[in-house]
C-alpha cells in the first residue's frame, strides 16, 4: 500500500506511455510528482512530459523487473494491458506498489480471468459465453449460444482479433482473425452471446486506500471494431439501474482490491427506466472513454486515478455540464504525421483538441480527441463531431 503520510514529491513510474498515460503524466506533474515514463518504443506521449524516459520491451519480464529495481518509484503504474503481469507479482511481493494491485493488473489483462471473476465467482450478470482452444471446437462453443455471436481472442487490446459470426460458416475466419489479433502465445478464445443492448456505458469507479468508492457520472460511448470512437457525459440512467451499475462495480473492483480508478463497462438492454444492467469489461486504470472527463468534470479521470493512488482527498466529483468527445484517427501508415485544420476545429465555443505526439500512424489509429462541452448532450456531441472532422490528418512513409 502506498504511504498516505510521505512527503511530496513522489516518484510515479508508467508502464504503458500512451496518450492516457500522458494525462497521468501530466496531473502527477502537478503535484509537484518526478514522473519515468516506460514503453516498448521511443518517444511515446507521456515520455513527452516525463522527467526520464525508458524503452523497455514490457513483455519481457528480466527488463521490466530490472527498470523497476532501478529506480525504485514510490508508485507503479501500469497503463497498458501488455505486460510481463508475473514480473509486477514479483515486485510487489518485494514491498513495491503496484496500481491498483499486481493480481488486478494480472486478471483484467485476460477476458477469460475476468469473466469467470465476475460471473464465475462474484455472480454478476453478463452475456452468456463459452471458450474454444482449437478451432474444430468453435462450433460447439457458439452453437448453443445463439446466432450470431461475437468471436475474441482472451488477450488483445483496442477490438483486435473480435469479430461478429452470424452463422456457422463464419467460424473459420474469426478463428483466424482471433489468432492475428491475439496478444501472447495462448491460442484461446471467448465466444459471447450477441447481445442487442440500447446503450453501453463506462461507470468510472474510484477505489481509495481509505474512505468510500467513489463514482463519477456515468459516460455513454459508441464502439466500432471494438474500439472508443465517441462519448458523452453524463447519461441519465433510472435510479435502479444506476445503483445496479454502482453496485456491480463497487463489488468486483472490492475483489480486485488496491487503489485508483477503474473503467467499468456495462451494457444496458431496455427501455430507460426498464434497462438491465450487464457486466461487459474491466480496466484498472483510466478509460479511453474518460477523455471527455477533460471537460466534462470538475476533477479528470486523470486527476482522480493520481489522488487516488496517492491517498489525498476526493471531496467531490461534480459534472460541468453536458460534454462529448470524438476521436481522430490515421486511415494510412507513415511515420511523419501532420495535421491541418486546427484553426476551423477550435473555432467553435468550448471545444478542444488533443493531439497527442504518437511519432507514427496506422489505419485507426488513434491519433487525437476533440472534446467539447454545450447546452445539451446533443449540442455537445456535435461540437465534438464537428471538430474531429475538420482535423484533417497528413501522414508521409
Amino acid at each position: 500500500m502506498a504511504s498516505v503520510t510521505a512527503p511530496f514529491p513522489r516518484t510515479v513510474m508508467l508502464l504503458g506511455s500512451g496518450e492516457l498515460g500522458k494525462e497521468v503524466a501530466i496531473a502527477a506533474q502537478r503535484l509537484g510528482c518526478r514522473v519515468i515514463a516506460v514503453d516498448r518504443y521511443a518517444d511515446a506521449p507521456a515520455m513527452q512530459v516525463a522527467q526520464v524516459r525508458e524503452v523497455v520491451a514490457m513483455a519481457d519480464a528480466d527488463a521490466l523487473r530490472a527498470v523497476v529495481r532501478r529506480h525504485q518509484p514510490d508508485v507503479v503504474i501500469p497503463e497498458i494491458e501488455a505486460l510481463a503481469v508475473d514480473a509486477l507479482a514479483e515486485l510487489e511481493a518485494e514491498g513495491l506498489t503496484i496500481i491498483p494491485t499486481a493480481r488486478a493488473t494480472a486478471v483484467t489483462m485476460n477476458r477469460d480471468r475476468i469473466r469467470n471473476l465476475a460471473a464465475g465467482e462474484l455472480g454478476l450478470r453478463t452475456a452468456r459465453y463459452a471458450y474454444a482452444s482449437r478451432a474444430e471446437d468453435l462450433a460447439a462453443a457458439a452453437a448453443p449460444l445463439g446466432w450470431p455471436v461475437v468471436v475474441k481472442p482472451v488477450m488483445s487490446s483496442s477490438g483486435k482479433g473480435q469479430s461478429v459470426v452470424t452463422a456457422p460458416e463464419g467460424l473459420a475466419a474469426a478463428w483466424e482473425a482471433a489468432m492475428a489479433g491475439a496478444r501472447g502465445a495462448g491460442a484461446r478464445v471467448i465466444v459471447e452471446e450477441f447481445l442487442r443492448f440500447d446503450l453501453e456505458i463506462t461507470l468510472l469507479t474510484v477505489r481509495q486506500w481509505q474512505g468510500p468508492t467513489l463514482f463519477c457520472p456515468p459516460i455513454g460511448h459508441l464502439q466500432e471494431r471494438g474500439d472508443y470512437q465517441c462519448s458523452w457525459q453524463p447519461v441519465v440512467l433510472g435510479a435502479e439501474a444506476l445503483a445496479t451499475a454502482q453496485a456491480m462495480a463497487r463489488t468486483v473492483t472490492d475483489n480486485l482490491g488496491g487503489a485508483g480508478l477503474f473503467g467499468v463497462e456495462f451494457f444496458l438492454c431496455g427501455a430507460p427506466g426498464q434497462e438491465e444492467v450487464v457486466f461487459s469489461e474491466l480496466s484498472p486504470r483510466p478509460h479511453d472513454t474518460g477523455l471527455v472527463t477533460l471537460v466534462g468534470q470538475n476533477l479528470s479521470e486523470f486527476e482522480l486515478h493520481l489522488r487516488a493512488v496517492l491517498g489525498l482527498p476526493i471531496p467531490a466529483i461534480e459534472a460541468l455540464g453536458p460534454a462529448a468527445s470524438r476521436v481522430i484517427l490515421a486511415q494510412e501508415h507513415g511515420t511523419t504525421v501532420q495535421f491541418e485544420g486546427l484553426e476551423q476545429a477550435l473555432a467553435t465555443p468550448d471545444t478542444q483538441v488533443l493531439l497527442f505526439g504518437k511519432p507514427e500512424a496506422r489505419p485507426q489509429r488513434r491519433l487525437g480527441v476533440a472534446l467539447a462541452r454545450g447546452a445539451d448532450l446533443a449540442q455537445a456531441r456535435q461540437r465534438a463531431d464537428a471538430a474531429a472532422a475538420a482535423v484533417r490528418v497528413r501522414v508521409s512513409p
